[in-house]
């Protein structure tokens, strides 16, 4: 079987929901690709007051993506920084965390199951007989993990993680904070007054601070790719390209330690979009957000909406753009009722005057970051961070991999 179907699967597995902040819709499709391997999560009560949604796409399977969405917002409600109200840390660990879960007996079965390669029911292959290995109660020293994963004896035991792997894009909302944290090319887009801001980086190969980790890690780019085959930066799985035993594993070949943006919404933040590569290859972030703007305006179910855009988006013949499988999921932030609303001839008092002018503040912040998060010629350090004013700082922030 070649990587493409004689006529496209159009058929499209969508889900809404809401809660009190918001509403979301996601839809997904295989396309004219002959497997699917995308995968999703949305919990918009991930806890009281936060909400997690995620893409993963996945390459050379679908294992590593589905583990994603299974596993990765569990772990980040178990570290100490999340409890602590430090969400970009804790996205981070729960990034670097997917790698280390996928090792090992227990990450093999793991995989093989996620992956339809062994019997879901009988489980009869070599390898699903395993046993908890000796020694493995935790004793609290773990506090981060709280042995939510022990290892376990068996053929595999030795099994150093998956050579296929997947991108990762999740955006967490706790109150009027937006935290997105992304590795790989899948994006995350603000739509704010009509205009489409990025809060994610495609990581590309070709990135002057991509390509500089590259090779200092012992790799090459060849045709866009990483040692001529992945034509991703930054994913989680992928663990051939990250065996460098001497370096830690935000420097390897390839890494799956996130970039993390933080900003803080605003009444002017109209929707978001979180979506694999498969649009993006088809509209630019304007694009999409314009066509999800007119949309949103004649139909009330956001998975119509997402099913639309696949629509416009698939190719008529197989090859080139459009022939990917898609998954978008579509945010659309419920806003609160002003007490003043109801005089509407009230002019703004000092106090609502300051605020509008924060919010321009905010606006030309978000502008640079999404500047420079589309830059190509940055140092690993000046894409680390946005440089802001003190007043500024409490509206957006950036980090690139949140560090101890």
């Amino acid at each position: 079987m070649g990587i493409y179907l004689s006529s496209p699967k159009t058929d499209k597995a969508s889900e809404d929901g809401e809660n009190g902040r918001l509403r979301y819709g996601l839809s997904s499709m295989q396309g004219w690709r002959a497997t699917m391997e995308d995968a999703h999560a949305a919990y918009p009560d991930l806890d009281g007051s936060t909400s997690f949604f995620g893409v993963y796409d996945g390459h050379g399977g679908k294992a590593v993506a589905k583990f994603c969405a299974k596993y990765l917002h569990q772990q980040l409600l178990k570290h100490e920084a999340y409890l602590a109200g430090d969400i970009g840390t804790s996205a981070q660990k729960s990034f670097l965390r997917m790698d280390e879960m996928m090792r090992g007996q227990r990450g093999w079965r793991e995989l093989a199951i996620l992956g339809d390669k062994i019997d879901k029911v009988s489980g009869v292959i070599e390898g699903l007989i395993w046993s908890p290995k000796a020694g493995d109660v935790n004793n609290g020293e773990d506090k981060d993990h709280f042995n939510d994963w022990p290892s376990e004896e068996g053929p595999h035991s030795d099994f150093d993680g998956p050579n296929s792997g997947s991108t990762a894009c999740v955006a967490i909302i706790r109150d009027n904070r937006l935290i997105v944290a992304n590795a790989g090319d899948s994006r995350c887009v603000i739509s704010r007054k009509g205009q489409a801001y990025n809060l994610s980086k495609d990581h590309k190969p070709d990135l002057e601070n991509e390509k500089d980790r590259i090779l200092k890690a012992g790799g090459f780019i060849q045709v866009g790719r990483v040692n001529g085959t992945l034509n991703l930066a930054r994913a989680i799985g992928d663990v051939e390209f990250k065996q460098n035993k001497h370096l830690p594993v935000e420097k390897q070949i390839v890494t799956a330690n996130p970039d993390i943006t933080s900003v803080e919404l605003c009444d002017d933040d109209e929707f978001l979009i979180l979506a694999c590569d498969g649009i993006w290859d088809c509209m630019s972030s304007q694009q999409l957000v314009d066509f999800v703007g007119e949309q949103i305006k004649r139909e009330s179910k956001l998975s119509t909406v997402c099913e639309r855009v696949f629509d416009r988006c698939v190719a008529p013949t197989a090859g080139g753009e459009g022939c990917d499988n898609m998954t978008m999921i579509l945010i659309q932030f419920k806003r609160p009722v002003s007490a003043d609303a109801s005089v509407a001839d009230q002019s703004l008092s000092s106090e609502q005057s300051s605020k509008v002018d924060k919010v321009s503040e905010w606006s030309s912040e978000i502008d640079k970051v999404s500047e420079h998060l589309s830059e190509n010629d940055k140092t690993s350090e000046q894409s680390s961070k946005i440089d802001k004013t003190p007043e500024q700082s409490s509206k957006i922030d950036k980090t690139s991999g949140v560090t101890e």
